[in-house]
């Protein structure tokens, strides 16, 4: 395999808006990081970061209602920044409002973006250029 340092990768997928969705999702993650000389357990936890993000779109954005909306998701890699980005047409989001439930509180869920905090390096939410209402980008230097 080659250094990631040479590697310039720049893929990108739309998926319905659906939890069904979600195993697409990880196929394409997968797909891409296959590309990449990085360790299993490094990719096992960007398509863990990835997969959340997405669910969290589905649950939080469009608060589990069936719709023919699609999201979009960017993966990109230029002089070892990974960056994925997310783009959804869902309910704006609250970012005062996003973080994850207390780690000693044991419950299934809720901790989606715990996970993706201590994966990424950096988590943003932007505006989505039209037509995109909301825009997620996640960052990791790899």
């Amino acid at each position: 395999m080659t250094d990631n340092k040479t590697i310039s990768i720049n893929e990108h997928k739309d998926f319905r808006v659906s939890s069904s969705s979600l195993k697409e999702v990880r196929n394409f993650s997968r797909d891409v990081f296959e590309k990449l000389n990085l360790n299993q357990d490094l990719k096992d936890e960007l398509v863990l970061a990835i997969a959340e993000a997405a669910q969290n779109i589905v649950k939080h954005a469009y608060k589990d209602q069936e719709t023919d909306d699609r999201m979009e998701i960017k993966i990109s890699l230029n002089d070892s920044e990974l960056e994925i980005g997310f783009f959804d047409k869902g309910r704006l989001v609250e970012k005062d409002n996003v973080r994850h439930r207390k780690i000693d509180d044991v419950k299934p869920g809720g901790l989606g973006t715990f996970f993706i905090q201590e994966i990424m390096d950096a988590v943003v939410f932007k505006e989505g250029d039209k037509p995109w209402i909301n825009h997620l980008v996640l960052t990791k230097k790899i």
